[in-house]
């Protein structure tokens, strides 16, 4: 992609291993600490095909490195660990907070913990944006981007069932969707993959580089959150050719145009006779799909977001802290 003159020296923690996969193709080398056995030192985690420009540091070591930018993914991060492993010096660096989810405690009251001026908060979608109040912080949205490494992976819908990917369903509640999911397992065939799979009765868990050899043989994707971010998992079953059905909440109320690219509604009944609907005519899942990928290739082409990271990371490096 190479659209800097510099090639900027990025530190953050491994927080969300996809994410993390898909913002290091920017043109950027990324540092990691690494801490065995500590939630977010794991470096470069086994499972992820990170390529050269991501080096991972023994986290005892990193205040002996110099960086161009700091990225906080966590409250944990924000609040904790930049005081316990970055020198003073580099807690003055330009510093990103990027967000990964819409806010908890109250859709629309909740402040966000930076409330600061001279870091830029970082949005992954226009939704979480909007309902957080970010206070004093600038912000920007850069929404998601993701690739298939297997650029042959193509659709083909012989499974007679929907595929749903979430990691620690079971544990995770209503806000995810926990009791959609079995309401709609007693009348449509769904498997699950993810994390923790076994206590939601799912069939698997699957690494990212194999969804794609796995996921196109599913009819359709369903996505039964009722409140969260925009999910990566997602953006690689449009980017497959999968039509997606899901809740028309959050961010998803942008994405899936009804009747197009899959199927958007609050009435779970409606959901699941366009899923019967699916399942019966596998040529309208075909054509939603192909849809589907048309649509994610325009909006979440990995191009477009690694241009705007890097853009990003240039800004934040002239020294300016406004957007």
């Amino acid at each position: 992609m190479h659209t800097n003159t510099k090639k900027y020296r990025i530190f953050t923690w491994h927080v969300h291993g996809s994410y993390l996969l898909y913002l290091t193709q920017a043109d950027c080398d990324f540092y990691l600490p690494y801490l065995p056995g500590v939630p977010g030192y794991g470096g470069k985690t086994k499972g992820f095909p990170f390529g050269d420009n991501v080096y991972q540091i023994p986290a005892e070591e990193v205040k002996n490195h110099d960086f161009d930018c700091i990225v906080f993914q966590s409250k944990k991060n924000y609040q904790e660990d930049q005081y316990h492993i970055l020198s003073e010096k580099q807690r003055s660096l330009p510093r990103i907070y990027l967000e990964h989810d819409p806010p908890r405690e109250h859709p629309t009251e909740t402040k966000h913990i930076v409330d600061d001026p001279e870091i830029l908060l970082i949005h992954v979608i226009h939704f979480n944006n909007v309902m957080w109040d970010n206070g004093r912080t600038p912000t920007k949205v850069i929404e998601h981007g993701v690739y298939i490494p297997y650029p042959g992976a193509m659709y083909t819908g012989e499974l007679e069932k929907g595929i749903v990917v979430l990691n620690g369903l079971a544990t995770r509640g209503r806000r995810m969707g926990f009791d959609i999911f079995q309401n709609v397992r007693e009348k449509i065939p769904l498997d699950l993959i993810g994390m923790e799979y076994e206590k939601a009765g799912g069939v698997g868990e699957v690494p990212l580089t194999e969804l794609p050899l796995v996921l196109p043989r599913y009819r359709f994707f369903f996505y039964p959150v009722r409140y969260t971010s925009f999910g990566l998992a997602v953006c690689e079953a449009m980017m497959l050719g999968l039509p997606i059905v899901a809740l028309a909440t959050t961010e998803m109320a942008t994405v899936i145009k009804n009747g197009e690219t899959g199927f958007i509604d609050t009435n779970i009944d409606s959901l699941i006779d366009k899923m019967k609907l699916l399942l019966k005519d596998k040529g309208l899942a075909r054509t939603l799909g192909e849809n589907a990928r048309a649509y994610a290739e325009q909006r979440f082409g990995i191009q477009r977001f690694a241009k705007e990271w890097e853009e990003t990371f240039a800004f934040m490096a002239s020294g300016k802290n406004t957007t």
